[in-house]
């Protein structure tokens, strides 16, 4: 027989929780108890609605309106009503208007997140549960439904790509992933040193086509030094997937939990959901990296250039047509004084 999954063994407690409960309060099955946390599913009556409680033996609490909150689901500490006197219990809930099935991902995801980091500090790992909630926050409202779109897809494969080249040049990690912003809407996907490094990603066999969001993102009056590094990729057999590129970089990470668990969560803000890791099917060989620093001379629409009636621009390059300087990456990473 085969292993049931956890998302299985959610929805199995929950129903068994299901039904008419006279008495106003939670009823509760224990899913897992490590060390000083414990983990049960629940369901609170007279809603009905399905949850899981996350017992931490010592946490500090943000005040009750810094819980992150969602479209579906709502985060609240419980009191007096879970048996473990010693524990803060936090209860992740889904809202009778969410998602049973996005919100049973988002309960496997998180008690996914939990049991790789059961080793740390409670007061870490609550932050890394934090994090992780508001990661759910920003994807449950952007609609998202589990699966990037092509561009979406091939865009986070770039900077992916990127991410393990700076890694491979000896970056610690940490600043690594401290300097990808792309997930978190930055103007820039990378902030390093004294600038910033944009990434346009593409499976074009002619030209390459690169599209910019503003008419910020190509100023370089904005920043001190800016690189736009062009990724191309072909899609064939010999590549990797996305969640193949994924696990690549997870994988380098695995000596530093507090990085990888920050990791995993601007992988989320990306709309990139590990649950529906079988759905990506497409093959991206690497073909080739350009890093191609944007000055004055570089062909951009910016404010200082179209007329101010224009408020708002998104265009397209090729940047097969851009004679822009070429730069090695170290020779670039030098320039923004990041020292390898």
């Amino acid at each position: 027989m085969a292993q049931q999954s956890e998302f299985d063994r959610l929805r199995s407690a929950w129903r068994a929780l299901a039904g008419e409960n006279k008495k106003e309060g939670w009823r509760t099955i224990p899913i897992e108890q490590s060390g000083s946390r414990r983990l049960l599913a629940g369901r609170h009556f007279p809603g009905n609605t399905e949850a899981i409680l996350i017992g931490f033996h010592s946490v500090h609490l943000p005040a009750k309106e810094q819980l992150p909150q969602g479209q579906g689901f709502h985060v609240e500490q419980v009191k007096n009503e879970v048996p473990g006197s010693a524990h803060v219990w936090i209860a992740l809930s889904r809202k009778s208007v969410g998602s049973l099935d996005m919100f049973a991902r988002m309960a496997e995801d998180v008690i996914a997140m939990l049991e790789s980091y059961r080793h740390v500090d409670d007061q870490t790992l609550f932050q890394l549960f934090l994090g992780r909630i508001k990661a759910w926050q920003k994807f449950m409202h952007q609609a998202r439904t589990g699966v990037l779109g092509l561009e979406e897809e091939i865009g986070l494969a770039g900077e992916l790509h990127f991410l393990k080249l700076l890694l491979e040049r000896g970056l610690p990690a940490a600043s690594v992933i401290e300097a990808w912003q792309g997930p978190l809407d930055g103007l820039h996907d990378f902030l390093l040193g004294s600038g910033a490094m944009e990434v346009k990603s593409t499976t074009a066999t002619h030209g390459f086509p690169a599209t910019a969001g503003s008419l910020e993102q190509f100023d370089a009056s904005l920043v001190s030094i800016l690189f736009l590094v062009g990724v191309r990729f072909m899609v064939e057999p010999s590549g990797a997937t996305l969640p193949e590129i994924v696990d690549d970089i997870a994988c380098r990470l695995e000596g530093e939990p507090d990085t990888k668990g920050i990791f995993e969560t601007l992988l989320l803000r990306a709309g990139f959901l590990r649950a529906f890791s079988d759905r990506y099917k497409r093959r991206l060989a690497h073909s080739e990296t350009r890093i191609l620093l944007v000055d004055g001379e570089f062909p951009a629409l910016t404010r200082n250039n179209v007329n101010p009636a224009i408020r708002k621009a998104r265009y397209e390059l090729d940047l097969d047509l851009v004679s822009a300087p070429r730069m090695e990456l170290n020779r670039a990473l030098e320039k923004l004084g990041v020292t390898l």
